[in-house]
């Protein structure tokens, strides 16, 4: 079965999807795949983006820690666990954690376990602690953070 698109073509499509937002190599090489590339293809279009410099995993990795952190609110843990899902390489994880301010993490880890601690309504100390926690644990924060900040918080 032949491609739909032309190598051109489809360099051409894969530079307005890398354009619109920063991008990884395995989204980059599954949206090839499903425009039916060959892996020839997949190949010189993969290196052309990065020689055009419309592929850049350490800008995607960088990109990716700082929106996550800001916009979803995650942890270090999440974030690095969810990069590496992507294959990033860890020297690429290690610069995108680095976009990560100490104060601007704390400040954030903090806000999220007022909100989180005064929006439980459980009576039972240990339940509510249990579900702080694990919600402040899910979202990707160091164990330490949280043991240290749920000590903090039934002191309060």
């Amino acid at each position: 079965m032949n491609s739909i698109y032309t190598p051109k073509e489809a360099l051409q499509k894969l530079e307005h999807f890398c354009a619109y937002q920063e991008r990884c190599h395995d989204e980059v090489i599954a949206k090839l795949q499903s425009l039916k590339m060959t892996s020839d293809e997949i190949d010189f279009i993969v290196v052309k983006l990065i020689e055009d410099n419309f592929l850049n995993e350490t800008r995607f990795a960088c990109s990716f820690a700082r929106g996550k952190h800001r916009i979803k609110h995650w942890g270090k843990i999440r974030i690095t666990n969810e990069l590496k899902a992507r294959h990033i390489s860890s020297t690429n994880i290690t610069l995108a954690l680095k976009e990560i301010s100490a104060e601007e993490y704390e400040n954030t880890f903090n806000d999220l376990a007022e909100r989180c601690w005064n929006s439980i309504q459980e009576k039972n100390i240990l339940k509510k602690r249990k579900k702080f926690c694990d919600y402040l644990l899910r979202r990707g924060y160091e164990s330490n953070f949280v043991y240290e900040k749920v000590k903090m918080m039934e002191l309060e």
